[in-house]
């Protein structure tokens, strides 16, 4: 048994009977993910790290101590450390986007959506500053890595489609009134809420408050009357 398979029989057992995989893989470890709670230490891990060390300091030594896991466990699952850290931004968006979806289902008028997208993106800058540097991270890595290019340009297109799919599904309900295609709103809200996340996060002490409604006003003028 070679050192990666050992690490994996006794990290996980029986190969990991929750371990699933999400992108093709070509037989290395590259494209194998693990559910349940080890892969959740992993991610945390990563967020964590790369948000005091950036990519570069985050090696797998000492990612898998701070997750308390093998090394071997994570080359065996991710491949390499960007792998994992285009994993972690995935996992974060899909959760992410399900709170979100959640919360917009509630609302009853274009007022009520704006106002729970606006404190999603807030809430996310003052309580979780990580995931922000973590897709920072990522589009830094994707200008110089082409497999990290190819995985960062499909997480921006899902993550596009499905907040058009909720655009679209408020529209058909009658709680808004799209002034473009879902895909360009989406996008145009997506820009403003990175600009905003990456300012606001550069001047931690600044009252942004004016600024928030300014962004309102912009995203009012493309989904209402």
């Amino acid at each position: 048994m070679n050192p990666v398979d050992a690490a994996v029989a006794v990290e996980s057992p029986v190969a990991e009977q929750g371990a699933r995989r999400t992108r093709a893989g070509d037989g290395s470890g590259a494209g194998r993910s693990l559910s349940g709670e080890k892969a959740q230490r992993i991610i945390d891990a990563m967020r964590s790290s790369v948000a005091q060390r950036g990519t570069a300091g985050s090696t797998f030594d000492v990612v898998s101590r701070e997750a308390g896991v093998s090394r071997g466990l994570l080359h065996y699952y991710f491949g390499t450390k960007e792998q994992l850290l285009a994993e972690a931004v995935r996992r974060d968006c899909e959760l992410r986007l399900e709170r979100l979806q959640r919360q917009l289902s509630t609302a009853k008028t274009a007022d009520d959506f704006i106002a729970l997208m606006a404190q999603s993106l807030q809430d996310t800058i003052s309580e979780d500053p990580e995931f922000v540097t973590l897709v920072f991270e990522l589009f830094t890595l994707s200008r110089r890595n082409a497999e990290i290019a190819v995985a960062y340009e499909g997480l921006m297109r899902s993550t596009r489609e499905q907040v058009a799919g909720m655009l679209a599904a408020a529209q058909g309900d009658g709680v808004l009134h799209l002034h473009a295609e879902p895909d360009a709103v989406a996008e145009v809200l997506f820009s403003l809420g990175d600009g905003f996340a990456l300012r606001m996060l550069t001047e931690p002490h600044r009252d942004f408050t004016a600024t928030i409604r300014a962004g309102i006003a912009c995203a009012r003028s493309l989904l209402t009357d």
